[in-house]
């Protein structure tokens, strides 16, 4: 048996910013690699286990040593630490030690942050037994690139990398090929696309490296012509297939690449002053982000497009935190110049993790290379965890017991036609940052408030930003513009709502028409799959607005306990945790 766990997150990456340059606006520790730290089991080149750091310690995008997510995978698979064969962590920067020791505060952030001594000492400090010699570090591109090829079920495809940066780099091209994978080109991080959209997040009032998702919410209510010219003098798109960003090499000092200070001056002389967070969100704020999303997806389909002709490569497999850009997956879908579009569904550096463990286990045998399921790879329930949950909130709370999934879903079914928001809490907890069922919050899409209700009374969150559909993959086609039975499980793109119910599903279209769909199978969810069907029995349609199970700031909940604790302290009018649903005391239904 060959047990391997990856990990993700660079433990000392914010402390060592924050004591190299104290002072800085909060928001600029964000400014950093390393965050979304992640653990996940490989055995005999089956994924077993996958679980992020901040489900676990509730620090939203943690970068801190995933010890308790590690103690799960080793838990799910029944093993013990001594049993694994290896870590594999999703950096490695051994060949670029060179370069960070051209400067003091560069050589002790190689020290005390990136070195294998470093990654080491974290072992160590957790596991003082582990064998140094067991513990591998893995470059970045190379850990994103594994996750998306191992999973694709493919034997052959183009393989595009793309986040902010690993290492020296913000993405690499791949041919992947009989269980290998041969590198065709880097992208410098002075090029990098990501960094570009996570700093125009920040001029625009948001969060670096957290909310680069609200602009893509934001960008379909604005007007992406404004600002083109200056996002086409910023992104050139080169002959070679790659991109040039001059604006990134302004930054000389030590100070000014730490924190892009003479590109961060570029944006404010071209586009403006910055937004504060708690200013009003304007027309200009709406224009920016919609110019910057058409830049993305200008850039993306460049390199995507390049590199499928050069290559003659038709199905292609995707990961990187840019990955998860939706709207951009779905502009890549429909050009046509691809047979099949995958998105790794943690595609971010959670998913890094995973792919630094196929990696390893790569170079021991073969690895079960099939399509990723429903990555329902968290911890799921434990009847005991149920009823103390159920016992410590004794007295606020009304529960009633179903004998089985038919009865539960036909009450949450009513429930939701009744216009009521339920929270859906069931099974194994998913890897990856969507809630694709399990872990869910769902109400009526035809309700033409239930968006913003969601978003001021339950989800806390901007009101521009738009809720999910899922639907049944047998009538996906009947409310979207795809063909019959098309797969969608991972919310990775958006589509086409059909303009005949457009206003039909008010709480999921939006603004553009487009809407971010889910398809359930019952090979996915057989649980969630006969939620829809009983949904479809009493409103004529197999569709639900889904959202996660969290409100503003908080990780996905993780146990009943934190799923009582969300419930009671949200709009939320009923919880379903398994086959028991939880009302309010004073609730009457």
């Amino acid at each position: 048996m060959a047990a391997i766990v990856g990990v993700s997150g660079l433990d000392q990456a914010v402390r060592f910013k924050r004591e190299q340059w104290p002072g800085l606006p909060e928001r600029d520790y964000r400014i950093a690699q390393g965050f979304d730290a992640a653990a996940a089991l490989i055995v005999d080149g089956v994924i077993v286990a996958a679980a992020a750091e901040e489900r676990f310690s509730r620090r939203k995008q943690t970068g801190a040593f995933p010890v308790q997510a590690l103690a799960y995978c080793l838990r799910q698979g029944g093993l013990s630490l001594m049993d694994l064969d290896e870590i594999a962590h999703c950096f490695d920067y051994a060949s670029f030690a060179d370069i960070f020791g051209l400067d003091a505060t560069s050589a002790r952030l190689y020290e005390t942050v990136f070195s294998k001594d470093a990654l080491i000492a974290q072992v160590h400090h957790y596991y003082p037994e582990f064998p140094a010699e067991r513990v591998h570090p893995v470059f970045h591109h190379l850990s994103h690139a594994a996750s998306a090829y191992y999973t694709s079920g493919w034997d052959e495809c183009l393989v595009v990398v793309l986040d902010a940066m690993g290492e020296m780099h913000s993405g690499a091209i791949y041919h992947a090929q009989h269980g290998e994978l041969k590198k065709l080109r880097e992208i410098p991080a002075s090029d990098s696309l990501g960094i570009l959209y996570s700093l125009v997040t920040d001029h625009l009032g948001f969060d670096f490296n957290a909310d680069e998702y609200k602009i893509m919410g934001l960008a379909p209510y604005g007007d992406p012509q404004r600002f083109d010219s200056i996002f086409r003098q910023a992104v050139e798109c080169r002959p070679d297939g790659a991109v040039r960003i001059p604006i990134l090499r302004l930054n000389r000092s030590r100070d000014e690449r730490e924190n892009y200070l003479k590109t961060r001056e570029w944006l404010v002389r071209q586009l403006g002053p910055r937004r504060e967070p708690s200013a009003e969100i304007t027309q200009i704020h709406r224009d920016l982000a919609a110019s910057l999303q058409a830049c993305l997806e200008r850039g993306i389909l460049h390199i995507c497009g390049h590199f499928s002709a050069a290559t003659g490569l038709r199905n292609i497999a995707l990961a990187g935190g840019v990955a998860l850009n939706c709207s951009a997956i779905g502009k890549l879908m429909r050009t046509g110049r691809f047979h099949h579009v995958y998105v790794q569904p943690a595609a971010g550096d959670d998913g890094a993790a995973l792919g630094a463990a196929l990696h390893r286990a790569s170079l021991r045998g073969p690895i079960s290379n099939r399509r990723f399921p429903v990555p329902y790879l968290g911890p799921g329930p434990l009847a005991s965890a149920i009823d103390s949950a159920l016992q410590a909130f004794d007295g606020a709370i009304n529960v009633t017991r179903f004998g089985g999934i038919d009865e539960t879903c036909a009450r949450a079914a009513r429930l939701i036609q009744q216009g009521k928001v339920v929270a859906w809490y069931r099974g194994r907890m998913e890897f990856g940052p969507r809630a694709l069922g399990n872990r869910s919050i769902l109400a009526d899409p035809s309700n033409p408030q239930m968006r913003d209700r969601i978003n001021a009374m339950v989800k806390k969150r901007e009101a521009f930003r738009p809720f999910a559909p899922a639907v049944s993959i047998e009538e996906v086609h009947r409310w979207f513009e795809v063909a019959p039975m098309t797969e969608l499980p991972f919310m990775s793109a958006t589509v086409e709502v059909r303009p005949q119910y457009r206003d039909m599903l008010p709480a999921t279209t939006h603004v553009d028409g487009s809407a971010r769909v889910q398809t359930v199978a019952r090979h996915d969810n057989p649980e969630f799959h006969a939620l829809l069907r009983a949904i479809g029995q009493v409103t004529e349609r197999e569709i639900v607005l889904n959202t996660s199970f969290n409100v503003k700031g908080q990780p996905i909940v993780n146990t009943p306990h934190e799923a009582m604790e969300t419930f009671l302290s949200t709009g939320i009018d009923h919880l379903f945790i398994e086959n028991n649903l939880i009302s309010r005391a004073q609730a009457h239904f």
